[in-house]
């Protein structure tokens, strides 16, 4: 596995992890008629965009066959007032190739990247039924809030997590098991 800051020509492949695991880790819980309807092409400007953002990092992490496995990202949002602070907005990563590591890899870049910001306290948002929220928890991140959103019509639990001390994370991301 390599890890890798992502280009503009690694936005396709990001965009079939990004569908593909939507419709695994959101099945039964998102409507299936909206995962249904996620499209490659949709998600592939979408992650032109992001890659192109001045104030976006994006990684990507790749089998030894040189595919796309899974993908991470974060900036501050336009939202997010906090001095010394930024969001991680999303860890996508094949089914077949969770609990592998993989995860830990794309966080500790992740924070990495915060670090060299000097940012302090980092939010994240998962679902409530969303079963990585236990990943953020191993992690250190705590609960701070939630709040209600809407997706494909259905009302849904979102929970803000955050983390105080980027450092603390990274030490627990680079310690050696």
């Amino acid at each position: 596995m390599q890890i890798r800051e992502a280009t503009i020509h690694d936005a396709e492949g990001i965009a079939k992890v990004h569908v593909d695991s939507w419709r695994t880790t959101y099945k039964g819980i998102i409507p299936e008629e909206f995962l249904k309807n996620l499209s490659y092409e949709q998600r592939t400007e979408l992650w032109i965009n992001n890659i192109k953002r001045t104030d976006s990092f994006v990684v990507i992490a790749e089998n030894t066959e040189g595919e796309i496995i899974g993908f991470a990202d974060c900036w501050k949002r336009e939202t997010n007032t906090i001095p010394d602070s930024g969001d991680l907005t999303s860890i996508y990563i094949l089914d077949e190739y969770q609990g592998q590591g993989v995860g830990k890899e794309l966080l500790k870049h992740l924070f990495f990247r915060f670090n060299s910001l000097g940012y302090q306290k980092i939010f994240v948002d998962v679902l409530e039924d969303n079963k990585t929220r236990f990943f953020y928890e191993y992690y250190g991140a705590h609960l701070s809030t939630s709040v209600q959103i809407k997706i494909g019509g259905k009302i849904l639990n979102e929970l803000i997590y955050e983390w105080d001390n980027v450092d603390e994370v990274l030490a627990r991301l680079t310690k050696t098991d």
